[in-house]
């Protein structure tokens, strides 16, 4: 059985996640990390794309100390599984996600990825390959669900998030928008990818909540399937 994807943002009252130079900022407050943290400590497993890990170079761990308690006191590691879709094999053996917190790492690779870096990451994370040239998303969600992951929360970045959509994989979306403007037409949004050039392709959003937190708005939606 597929896990539950939720996918989880913040982006700018114009609709951008970073700066042109994909430099990361900060778009929320403390109250909106904390929010974060919390349903990260509720997830099975936390997934992003290389480029994020490139870019942000992420370790998506549990950061309160209650809560990795309370996750260790039923049984679960400190932090979800932590997973990166990383059809080349690019991730830096010393990534943070590699390297810091306790707990689970999965790679999920293409079979085009070079043999000495697949190598290389086996020695700090299972490593899935799936796919011909680009990671396969359907198979990977499959992947997951058979290692247990019932509840997966995607980060990020646009690409993987543009490419989940696409093949239908999303069933919730859930956008922080922060009171700032970062503008440039080549700013990264939520969702980037190849987009979808026909209107009945697009993906169909049924708003669930509305709530304020720090000085910007949480909205969460469903997708239709």
């Amino acid at each position: 059985m597929r896990p539950y994807v939720f996918v989880n943002c913040a982006m700018s009252a114009d609709g951008k996640i970073s700066t042109i130079e994909r430099r990361q900022v900060k778009i929320s407050g403390k109250d909106d990390f904390d929010r974060v943290d919390r349903i990260k400590a509720g997830t099975d497993g936390i997934m992003v794309g290389i480029g994020t890990v490139l870019a942000d170079n992420p370790s998506l761990t549990v950061k309160s100390a209650d809560r990795k308690a309370e996750r260790s006191a039923s049984g679960r590691d400190e932090n979800p599984v932590r997973i990166v879709v990383d059809s080349m094999a690019r991730t830096p053996a010393d990534a943070d996600i590699l390297v810091k917190g306790s707990g689970r790492r999965i790679i999920a690779v293409s079979a085009a990825a070079p043999a000495d870096r697949v190598n290389t990451l086996r020695n700090r994370a299972e490593v899935i390959v799936l796919g011909e040239r680009s990671v396969d998303l359907t198979a990977l969600m499959d992947a997951l669900g058979e290692r247990g992951i019932g509840r997966l929360m995607v980060e990020g970045g646009g690409t993987l998030i543009w490419g989940l959509f696409a093949a239908g994989l999303v069933d919730e979306f859930r956008t922080y928008i922060g009171s700032v403007v970062i503008g440039g037409s080549a700013a990264p949004t939520p969702v980037d990818g190849e987009g979808f050039f026909r209107e009945s392709d697009f993906p169909r959003l049924s708003l669930k909540g509305i709530e304020r937190i720090d000085d910007g708005v949480l909205l969460t939606w469903s997708v239709e399937k």
